[in-house]
């Protein structure tokens, strides 16, 4: 092959569509079964499917019927709101897999293991012991992200969970705890909450969202909290235990030391992602990692070994989905002899909350620590009449 890409993802399989169209002969290895990575399978696309399902519930429950649309009796069946999210699921995937045929990309389902500079084993994943030599003249790794958790707190996808867990609970908790005030708890926590949950979140530092500008997040706390979300900021969550069929969360607040402890059905652990390099043998082959595990790249997108790239959740950056499909079409057309780049000053961040909170560029706190000199421009939503009369 021209080029081998290990995982289907969003930087994945965007790479090799723009690669396979740029002529290259292209294969691509993923290991779930179902390409479209953990944004497609249990990330961004079944959390908006909930979020939109849930907002929808929400509106007739509590708004319609003072907008004049008179409907009684709602009723939530959560069997086939998840039966929803599923299928658009299986619908995106096929599609990517349809992609791939169309543009006559070899498609392994198994794990990838560097071997050399130039050659992979694919361990397949009906039969690992079966296993197939590639060679390729160029090797992109886009293997994401997975989610972690707080030492010693053992995630069980039951009753403690991560995001994926939080995807498909077969009921409404009454109590949930979400630990973590960044963009997937705050999502997930409003699913749940529109649906009747009682949700609270724990968060470490004294404010939400980090890394967003802190005027917004101050703003965007009040709306949620009038949504009726709990917040229990500047605490450190100690351990979250499983006692009868409770979960136990016990807390410690930074400023006093004060100790509090919740009790409640559910525990989602949303307190960030990790890039996943384990098993492809990076160390063995020379690649340098840096010291929170992410691959070191160039401007270019080349690892320490220049015919091998790396893109996504396991480099630097921001783990969004669009941030890695910019850079998988810059390495596919690179490779093509272009000259791709990603300006990283312009990805977009949204919280698919309601209302959905959107950020592109620096924050006003990254210009002040940079002595950047700036205005401040300010237009509020009351004043617009199409959002006023929505």
């Amino acid at each position: 092959f021209d080029v081998i890409i290990i995982g289907g993802g969003p930087g994945g399989y965007v790479c090799a569509i723009r690669a396979a169209q740029l002529g290259l002969k292209t294969a691509c290895i993923e290991s779930r079964g179902t390409l479209g990575g953990t944004c497609l399978n249990v990330g961004c696309i079944p959390s908006k499917s909930l979020l939109n399902l849930s907002e929808n519930y929400r509106k007739a429950k509590k708004d319609f019927n003072n907008q004049g649309i008179e409907i009684s009796d709602i009723k939530l069946n959560i069997k086939k709101m998840m039966f929803n999210k599923d299928k658009s699921v299986q619908v995106l995937t096929k599609g990517v897999e349809f992609l791939f045929k169309k543009n006559k990309i070899t498609y392994f389902k198994g794990k990838g293991v560097l071997v050399s500079e130039n050659d992979v084993i694919v361990y397949e994943k009906s039969d690992p012991a079966k296993r197939t030599n590639i060679k390729a003249k160029n090797i992109v790794i886009a293997t994401g992200s997975f989610p972690t958790s707080l030492p010693g707190i053992e995630i069980d996808e039951k009753n403690i969970v991560s995001s994926t867990g939080a995807l498909t609970f077969s009921e409404v908790p009454r109590d949930l705890v979400v630990i973590g005030g960044g963009y997937i708890g705050l999502e997930m926590g409003s699913v749940w909450s529109r649906l009747g949950s009682n949700v609270t979140v724990v968060e470490y530092l004294d404010f939400i969202t980090p890394g967003m500008d802190r005027e917004i997040s101050n703003e965007f706390k009040k709306i949620l909290t009038k949504q009726g979300i709990n917040f229990k900021l500047n605490n450190k969550v100690t351990s979250v235990k499983n006692e009868k069929n409770k979960v136990v969360v016990e807390f410690i607040n930074n400023k006093n030391d004060s100790k509090e402890k919740l009790e409640c059905d559910k525990v989602l652990v949303s307190v960030g992602r990790k890039p996943y390099t384990e098993g492809l043998n990076l160390s063995k082959i020379g690649i340098k990692k840096d010291s929170k595990g992410r691959i070191e790249v160039n401007e270019k997108l080349q690892t320490s070994i220049k015919n091998i790239y790396a893109i996504g959740d396991v480099i630097k950056g921001p783990m969004l989905a669009h941030k890695a499909e910019e850079e998988g079409i810059a390495v596919a057309e690179i490779l093509a002899g272009q000259s791709g780049h990603v300006n990283y000053d312009v990805i977009p961040g949204v919280i698919y909350t309601s209302p959905e909170v959107a950020t592109v560029g620096k924050t006003e706190e990254e210009l002040k620590t940079e002595n950047i000199n700036y205005k401040v421009g300010k237009f509020p939503f009351l004043a617009n009449s199409r959002a006023k009369v929505n």
